[in-house]
C-alpha cells in the first residue's frame, strides 16, 4: 500500500490551519503551542513539523514577544507534492526509477527496469495538481472529488 508518513499528514494539517488562521505571507503569526491546541497534534510534533517546513521554505519563523510561524506563500501555490517530498522524499512507487539510488539485486536482468517511470511521473503530476488550499477547503473541489460523489451531488 502506498502510504504517506504521519509527519506529512501533520504538515498538511498545520499548513491548512496556518492559512485558516490568517498566518499567510506577511500576515499574523501562529505559535507552535497555538497550532497544537487548534489541531490536536502534540506540541513537540508540531514544532518538529514547523522546523522542517521552515527548512524547505514553506513557513518562516518570526522572533520576538509576538513571534511564531507564518506561511511564506499562499496555500493556493503550494502543491501537495512539495510537502510530500519535504517529509517523505522523492515520490515513486518503486526504488528502481531512472536515476534512482535504490539497490536492487535483479537490476541487471530486470524485465521492467525503467518501465515504472511513466507511472511514477503520473503520480507526481497528479499530486502536483492538488494544492494545500484544495485540501483545506471546506469541501473538496469537484475536480478532486471521487466520481461517485460528483454524480451524487449532481442529482
Amino acid at each position: 500500500m502506498l502510504r504517506l508518513s504521519r509527519l506529512t499528514d501533520y504538515a498538511v494539517v498545520a499548513l491548512a490551519r496556518l492559512a485558516r488562521d490568517g498566518a499567510g505571507p506577511g500576515g499574523r503569526v501562529q505559535t507552535a503551542t497555538g497550532l497544537a491546541a487548534a489541531t490536536g497534534i502534540a506540541e513537540p510534533t508540531v514544532a518538529k513539523v514547523l522546523k522542517i517546513l521552515a527548512q524547505v521554505g514553506l513557513v518562516e519563523g518570526v522572533r520576538g514577544a509576538h513571534g511564531g510561524y507564518r506561511l511564506t506563500r499562499a496555500v493556493e501555490t503550494i502543491p501537495l507534492s512539495e510537502v510530500i517530498v519535504a517529509f517523505d522524499g522523492p515520490i515513486a512507487l518503486t526504488a528502481c526509477v531512472e536515476g534512482g539510488s535504490g539497490d536492487c539485486e535483479a537490476a541487471s536482468i530486470c524485465q521492467v527496469r525503467g518501465r515504472w517511470d511513466p507511472v511514477n511521473a503520473a503520480i507526481r503530476d497528479a499530486l502536483s495538481d492538488i494544492t494545500i488550499a484544495d485540501l483545506a477547503a471546506p469541501r473538496l473541489p469537484n475536480r478532486l472529488a471521487a466520481p461517485a460523489a460528483v454524480a451524487a451531488a449532481a442529482e
